[in-house]
């Protein structure tokens, strides 16, 4: 703990520091409890995408195979060419949302391809609609992760070293000015009793 002055000027430096850092911690609280909850609600619509991916990869599942046939080659219907997002704010916090896929758009000979080619590449770009909805997701999710560590730090900070720093910094100037009141008041005693004794002393019995 850094040294301080023991002074009257100080105490009230000490005080102030202390109502703003009580005034300040409520509101790390909350944004942490705020960060907490979007993390935790992240993550269940992040576990719901994924359970949604698993179920349409085994749907095409039974049919994948036939894309390796050569000259057969959708690669080019799912390319994706933009991404739609949004910005979300919690707590201060500015995370990515996604809203939909722009895939480009190339044309093919009905009469070369497979019937089943609509269906593949629908399919398919769904799978890849949800890859990246997973991805900008949890993207999302580490920003909130490191803004809850460092709040979370915040809190800690304020909690376990500043409000305490502050506190026993008061109670060590109000004890010392305590001490130094005390001390003048028995200086003054002591004073007025000798010039008692010396007004006494010279007054003829």
């Amino acid at each position: 703990m850094a040294k301080i002055k023991l002074t009257k000027g100080e105490l009230k430096r000490q005080r102030d520091a202390l109502k703003q850092f009580q005034r300040y911690l409520p509101t790390l609280q909350l944004k942490k409890q705020q960060l907490q909850l979007e993390i935790l609600q992240q993550n269940t619509l992040l576990q719901d995408i994924q359970q949604a991916l698993i179920k349409k990869k085994q749907a095409i599942h039974s049919w994948v195979g036939l894309l390796a046939e050569p000259q057969i080659d959708i690669k080019p219907f799912i390319q994706p060419a933009k991404t739609i997002t949004h910005q979300k704010n919690i707590a201060g916090v500015d995370i990515p949302v996604f809203d939909s896929l722009e895939f480009i758009e190339n044309e093919y000979d009905l009469f070369l391809m497979p019937l089943w080619t609509d269906a593949a590449i629908q399919a398919l770009r769904e799978v890849v609609t949800l890859n990246q909805e997973i991805s900008l997701r949890q993207e999302g999710v580490n920003i909130l992760r490191q803004e809850l560590r460092v709040t979370t730090q915040r809190v800690n900070l304020f909690e376990k070293v500043k409000i305490p720093w502050a506190q026993e910094n008061i109670r060590l100037i109000k004890i010392y000015i305590g001490d130094q009141m005390a001390n003048a008041v028995g200086r003054s005693k002591i004073a007025k009793r000798k010039i008692e004794e010396l007004i006494l002393e010279e007054v003829p019995v």
